[in-house]
């Protein structure tokens, strides 16, 4: 009796003090967090918390970003649209490391609005980084997109976008306030703010899962808030932004339209029922993804996307292998992991422009199947059977 007691008592310890997944999520044209040791990190916070911490850093922030969807880490330190994101899926705010800024959409001289840009170039950061992200946020708030510009210039280098206004190079670019405000100080500024954003959280932001252990999670926070949690290259975590500022950079990240010209938006109720009367569900997510949880009936079919998240993407940049076998008459569903992921969207593009007769777009994805406690497959993935044309109209 004493043995199993004894036993029950360590499971519940080893239980409370699992390990602790962390990843630090930079910006390759942030200089200074490109000068993080992950792992330093990881060892500090590990000697704090009491438990071994595993630790790594990504360049990636579209991946970072999905990851927050799926649970992936327990402590994510990153840019402020990454963190609300992950607000939105089950974690907590620790806090920034720097103050609220605001970003701010300029343009050359003589532009007073973003529609007049029509058929520019525009110089943006990375793609996901959150520069990119507010741009994108800012044109949809005005009722423009990136789809405005003859040319999106994706680069990685941090603050050249002004310069490239100065010679010439293109018609607008996005900065923040403070970075802008010196430019014009310099008295050579061709070009002025035409869009200035509501304040977003600065820095770096720190975010644990809700779930995590009420001690354990104690001792995390205790760590990142003091001046042991100086982390070189991020600083401590000093600031605790009003969470309302990372709602409005989440809203900014529902980029995909509400509508899709020529497929019909459903509800999970609906594409329930869609799958009972013999539509075909395909999750575009990734593998790894689609064989953790889906959708039961459904078939993985993986978009790697690249092109810009944009309603003018180009789908020849991306890798959607839709079957040919695949019967073009028979209603089909697309869906990913909600409304800020684009690629169910892209998806549902590709097969009407590839002759799909009847295209339902389930904007809501796994997250609102799941938020409408519907049922999920968890269990080790059969090899998918693709609906086929009949042979007779082939």
């Amino acid at each position: 009796m004493r043995t199993t007691f004894a036993l029950a008592l360590a499971f519940v310890a080893g239980t409370a003090a699992a390990d602790i997944k962390l990843l630090v999520a930079v910006e390759p044209s942030d200089r200074e967090a490109m000068v993080i040791s992950a792992q330093e990190i990881g060892a500090s916070l590990s000697r704090a918390a009491g438990v071994p911490v595993r630790s790594s850093k990504s360049q990636d922030l579209s991946d970072a970003m999905r990851s927050t969807r799926t649970g992936e880490y327990d402590v994510y330190i990153a840019p402020a649209h990454v963190a609300a994101s992950a607000l939105s899926h089950g974690f907590a705010l620790v806090g920034s490391t720097e103050p609220d800024e605001v970003y701010q959409l300029v343009a050359k001289s003589g532009v007073k609005s973003p529609a007049e840009l029509k058929g520019g170039r525009i110089y943006l950061p990375q793609q996901d980084s959150v520069g990119a992200y507010m741009a994108r946020g800012m044109l949809n708030e005005s009722g423009q997109s990136l789809k405005t510009f003859r040319d999106v210039l994706y680069r990685r280098t941090s603050g050249a976008g002004l310069f490239a206004i100065d010679t010439g190079i293109v018609d607008a670019t996005v900065a923040k306030r403070g970075d802008v405000e010196q430019w014009q100080k310099s008295g050579t500024a061709k070009g002025a703010a035409i869009i200035t954003s509501r304040p977003v959280p600065g820095g770096m932001t720190v975010v644990v899962k809700k779930d995590m252990p009420d001690a354990q999670r104690a001792k995390v926070d205790a760590w990142f808030t003091s001046s042991a949690g100086m982390m070189p290259g991020i600083g401590r975590v000093a600031y605790r932004p009003d969470p309302a500022t990372y709602r409005y950079v989440a809203t900014l990240g529902n980029w995909t339209p509400a509508q899709l010209p020529g497929a019909k938006v459903v509800t999970a109720e609906e594409v329930s029922a869609l799958a009972r009367s013999g539509a075909a569900i395909v999750d575009v997510r990734t593998a790894k993804e689609y064989n953790e949880k889906r959708i039961p009936g459904a078939i993985s079919i993986p978009y790697g996307e690249k092109s810009v998240k944009d309603v003018a993407f180009d789908p020849k940049a991306d890798d959607f292998p839709l079957p040919d076998e695949m019967d073009r008459a028979k209603p089909v569903v697309f869906h990913c992991n909600g409304a800020e992921c684009w690629k169910s969207y892209k998806a549902s593009q590709v097969a009407l422009s590839r002759g799909f007769k009847t295209v339902y777009w389930f904007r809501g994805g796994m997250p609102e199947w799941e938020k409408n406690a519907m049922a999920v497959d968890t269990s080790k993935p059969a090899p998918a059977r693709l609906a086929t044309a009949d042979p007779a109209k082939r």
